[in-house]
């Protein structure tokens, strides 16, 4: 069963995540997740929390191909560029 990840990321370092958007796209390939939605301008419509200032929605072909890309030790490296660039919160659905 497909399933998504919804990524928030709150970018301090632009350099930073400048490398990594260079290497997420491969990253994501190897696991064959697909960006739905990248958006720089998310709104909140309800709650408190302040809007993250990029947002992602990933698609997975199930929570397995998910957990694989999170828990790859051969691209640990680029979740940690992505994680260097900012405060970050990924949930799987």
């Amino acid at each position: 069963m497909t399933a998504y990840a919804l990524v928030t990321l709150n970018v301090t370092d632009e350099e930073t995540f400048s490398a990594y958007r260079e290497a997420a796209g491969p990253a994501m390939a190897k696991h064959g997740a697909t960006p739905l939605s990248v958006s720089r301008e998310a709104t909140v419509i309800e709650g408190d929390d302040p809007a993250p200032n990029v947002t992602v929605i990933l698609q997975f072909e199930d929570r397995e191909a998910a957990q694989g890309w999170i828990s790859d030790s051969e691209i640990a490296h680029v979740h940690e560029m992505r994680k260097a660039s900012g405060a970050s919160k990924i949930i799987l659905m």
